[in-house]
């Protein structure tokens, strides 16, 4: 029992017994629910490989990384990257000789390397008269469908 007026002091034997019984309380409750966090993480990640197949292709992509490209008549190109993605970058108004060209180029921007949207990038085209700048304003990822329909019909 403590005297009255003088403060209660607890000594380092009662402090580290009161760690041990805490530790003692918790540690039936915390492994388990740090087992079934980890369970179900494991689930939501993993899911059928159907579903990764199914993923659709990144918005965005590098200029650096195309590798070729179909046009798709005066206001609209498909840009390859790798073997099995295809960007479709329609361009502003339309751009004259896109559709015969052998090449073309793609510029980036704002400094960056990134295409993600239509103001990012302009496709520039080889000419008689000069290179044409035509400006690109909407970029779509193909679908797989789309792109097998795309080389079917190339």
């Amino acid at each position: 029992m403590q005297a009255e007026g003088k403060p209660f002091r607890a000594s380092r034997v009662d402090a580290a017994q009161g760690v041990k019984r805490m530790k003692t309380l918790l540690v039936p409750f915390v492994i388990p629910s740090i087992g079934a966090a980890l369970v179900v993480a494991w689930a939501s990640a993993s899911g059928p490989a159907a579903a990764v197949a199914e993923r659709p292709a990144p918005r965005c992509f590098a200029a650096s990384t195309v590798n070729g490209f179909t046009s798709r008549g005066r206001d609209s190109v498909d840009v390859h990257i790798g073997v099995n993605r295809v960007y479709r970058l329609s361009l502003t108004g339309y751009c004259p000789d896109v559709d015969w060209s052998q090449r073309v180029g793609i510029q980036t921007r704002g400094g960056g390397n990134w295409i993600c949207q239509g103001a990012d990038a302009e496709v520039i085209v080889p000419s008689p008269t000069g290179p044409q700048h035509c400006l690109v304003n909407d970029v779509r990822a193909l679908t797989p469908e789309e792109i097998a329909a795309a080389r079917h019909h190339h």
